[in-house]
């Protein structure tokens, strides 16, 4: 585990972005942390409007025009369901730090990222096995190309996802633990 920066120390349950590109895990992370601390999970993927979808589908990667409308949409609805509940954990590729600096700006609260981390190799062999996705992984090479890794300032965390699962699922929650009060 690397930290980028100190510890989020939450006034509630947490507040969080499972991050990283495509295949990296973000949905069964993000769904099993939301289980563990019992908050909502959120998908990004529910919050691409139709012509995202679309695009995506072809195999056309998606823009910044494309993506500011969905980010809103995602941090509207994460603020909105931690005022509601008191935490919440959504799983979004968040690729680059103008568009983690703007879900947290729309969220309006502490938030912490976790970048789920894995070779190129990894994340193409997960994503020809899965089912049943819009995504195609002729679009994993644009999002590694797009991925800013976090920088010391930001408040994440990055994840191997090279290992099993519930290591990984422990470490992401002692993080998260550890910034609560």
């Amino acid at each position: 585990m690397s930290m980028a920066a100190s510890p989020v120390r939450f006034e509630r349950r947490p507040v969080a972005v499972v991050m990283g590109p495509c295949g990296c895990g973000k949905s069964t992370v993000g769904a099993a942390l939301g289980a563990r601390f019992g908050v909502p999970f959120l998908d990004a993927d529910d919050y691409h409007p139709p012509a995202n979808v679309a695009k995506m589908s072809q195999g056309i990667p998606l823009d910044d025009d494309d993506r500011w409308p969905w980010l809103t949409a995602l941090g509207e609805a994460m603020r909105d369901r931690a005022e509601d509940t008191g935490g919440v954990i959504a799983g979004c590729s968040a690729l680059k730090r103008s568009y983690r600096e703007h879900i947290a700006r729309t969220i309006g609260l502490p938030v912490v990222f976790l970048l789920l981390d894995g070779s190129r190799e990894t994340l193409w062999a997960r994503m020809t096995a899965r089912k049943d996705h819009y995504m195609p992984p002729s679009l994993l090479d644009s999002q590694l190309a797009a991925l800013e890794r976090p920088a010391a300032d930001e408040p994440a965390v990055i994840l191997s996802i090279e290992g099993e699962l519930a290591p990984l699922l422990d470490e992401a929650t002692a993080v998260l633990e550890s910034g609560l009060p």
